[in-house]
């Protein structure tokens, strides 16, 4: 069930949850909308590398889905507030914006450190709409990550009908053709691990295929719980470069970490 966008004052619905009344049906609403934006990020020792582009990243996509900026400073605020109400230090964070710039902060355990575990990825033809913002809604993404997982895979590569490659369902990726590290020029979401790592690496943007994925030696996906190693795209297999996973790996831990209490 979708409920519709708050009402006007002395319009409101009676909501109720589990036969409980909401006391806040209007945000209620908000949430359940599907309409609005987020970002996630890992937390260490209260600290975010690359929170400046999460900040960044949120304003953004809030000024373009609801016409008014979301100030970066109340944002480290809530954050902040909601690290030390959960008693954690290190953390996934995801700080969500919903219409009325209504903002919400979950806090969770972190995901481990160190090198992900190699992926397995099948394609699948499919495109997030305004794949430039990371929005809400992602049936689509998730309904193809869980298939790829039911057929052995770890997870869903998202393509073009002609095969173009674009992203991962939950990440971006990257291949390495033995010079450089080539990120898919398609529409995609530029993730902050990714906008780290381009200009910290020999970086180039150029389109890749599934039928030129044999011009590449390696490949790698990137999120923010992540940097993995590709080991397959459908039945092309790749080895793992350790040389190249180390650059990449220390290239990201060169980023220097921001407190997020302001």
């Amino acid at each position: 069930m979708t409920l519709p966008p708050p009402s006007p004052a002395g319009d409101r619905a009676h909501v109720e949850a589990d036969g409980v009344p909401v006391t806040d049906p209007g945000l209620l609403g908000a949430l359940m909308s599907g309409y609005g934006h987020f970002t996630a990020m890992q937390v260490r020792d209260g600290a975010v590398r690359g929170l400046g582009p999460h900040l960044e990243r949120l304003d953004r996509s809030t000024r373009e889905l609801f016409g008014r900026g979301l100030d970066g400073g109340r944002v480290r605020r809530l954050v902040a507030g909601a690290l030390e109400a959960a008693g954690r230090r290190d953390a996934s964070v995801r700080v969500y914006a919903y219409e009325g710039v209504r903002t919400v902060v979950t806090v969770r355990a972190p995901a481990p450190d160190g090198p992900g575990a190699p992926q397995r990825l099948a394609s699948v033809a499919y495109g997030r709409p305004a794949p430039h913002i990371k929005h809400l809604g992602g049936f689509g993404q998730r309904y193809h990550g869980e298939a790829a997982r039911r057929a052995g895979y770890d997870e869903a590569l998202l393509t073009s009908p002609s095969g173009e490659i674009a992203e991962g369902a939950v990440a971006n990726i990257a291949f390495w053709d033995g010079t450089s590290v080539v990120w898919p020029s398609a529409p995609c979401l530029r993730g902050v691990t990714m906008a780290l790592l381009e200009p910290r690496l020999e970086s180039v943007r150029r389109p890749v295929t599934l039928a030129g994925l044999r011009d590449h030696r390696a490949a790698f996906v990137t999120s923010a719980r992540t940097i993995a190693p590709v080991t397959a795209i459908d039945g092309v297999t790749f080895a793992v470069d350790e040389e190249l996973m180390g650059r990449v790996y220390a290239a990201y831990g060169s980023v220097p970490p921001e407190e997020v209490r302001p």
